[in-house]
């Protein structure tokens, strides 16, 4: 292994939203070792490629990561730059999470064709998303309407709203129109309690090599404790409950303005329209964040979360999806 390098490679999808995201974190690098040369590097990865089947069918949010952590084990790139919710909780073992730099707004936001308030969507009205953790939960506040599955990059998803009208409304993650400066477009936001978020949600994970301490030490510079510490305890909330992508699951984890610190972790399991849901919380010291995720995840367990994801998947399996790309 290398000690010392002139030439940083980072790695990332080629949608927008991912470019934005690894040229800040390229931005962050050089601004750390200006004696760096950092390269951006874009790697097509198979959610890209795969545009018209839910993805779920298919192997999930990997889709979107599985390419990119290949090249980085390959040592063609030094990292990898994700969105964090896209990282799978089973992250190959070579690797890991080494920065999670100051999260974004973590909430889910509605961008609807008329109106401003989830009341205001009529009844039987089509919303596009391709998460079925949003689809449980929009159908178990709203179960009159229709939820189909939408694919492509964040600008395609807006204009089948508002341009195509192939749908009256979808569900986006905050975070990624703030930073495509598409914050105008938002009809309402669900608050987290409303609509529990994905694990990392809001968050840009940076991956390395575990072997690799150089590159460790210097994107460590870009990790902020408090976002780190949260988005590893809805992690291991996700990792302890053998979470696919074929069943509705949520979790956000939260610090409290407390002294000392506690936090907060919110969590559900659900069937896929949402009329079976165990919704749960857990709070504890926040420098033990991985105890209380795991009797978090204990608690879900004992009201029987097992049986409800179990079933979910079985659900999911059988289930055929109009897919909207």
């Amino acid at each position: 292994m290398r000690l010392s390098r002139t030439h940083f490679v980072v790695g990332t999808r080629g949608s927008k939203l991912a470019l934005e995201q690894a040229k800040y974190i390229a931005a962050r690098i050089r601004n750390i070792r200006p004696n760096l040369e950092v390269e951006v590097k874009v790697v097509e990865t198979s959610g890209d490629k795969m545009k018209d089947v839910a993805l779920a069918k298919f192997g999930g949010k990997s889709l979107f990561t599985k390419e990119l952590d290949q090249k980085l084990l390959d040592y063609h790139i030094d990292i990898a730059v994700h969105s964090a919710k896209d990282v799978p909780a089973d992250l190959d073992e070579d690797l890991m999470i080494a920065a999670t730099p100051v999260r974004e707004d973590v909430r889910d936001a509605m961008i609807l064709r008329e109106g401003s308030s989830l009341d205001d969507i009529p009844e039987g009205a089509l919303i596009g998303t391709s998460s079925l953790r949003r689809r449980a939960q929009l159908l178990r506040l709203r179960p009159d309407l229709k939820v189909v599955a939408l694919r492509g990059n964040i600008e395609t998803r807006i204009s089948r709203v508002l341009d195509d009208k192939k749908v009256d409304g979808i569900i986006l993650a905050t975070a990624g129109l703030n930073r495509l400066g598409l914050r105008d477009k938002i009809s309402f936001h669900f608050d987290p309690n409303q609509m529990i978020t994905a694990a990392g949600q809001g968050a840009i994970a940076v991956v390395s090599r575990k072997e690799d301490f150089y590159t460790r030490d210097i994107v460590n510079e870009l990790s902020l404790k408090n976002t780190f510490d949260s988005v590893a305890a809805e992690r291991m909330v996700m990792a302890e409950l053998g979470a696919n992508c074929q069943a509705p699951i949520g979790v956000f984890a939260r610090l409290m303005p407390t002294e000392p610190p506690v936090m907060r972790i919110d969590a559900f399991v659900s069937n896929l329209d949402g009329s079976k849901m165990i919704k749960l919380e857990h709070s504890g010291m926040a420098r033990d964040y991985e105890k209380v995720a795991k009797e978090l995840v204990q608690s879900l367990k004992d009201a029987g979360a097992e049986e409800v994801l179990s079933n979910a998947a079985k659900e999911y399996e059988s289930m055929t999806d109009e897919v909207i790309s």
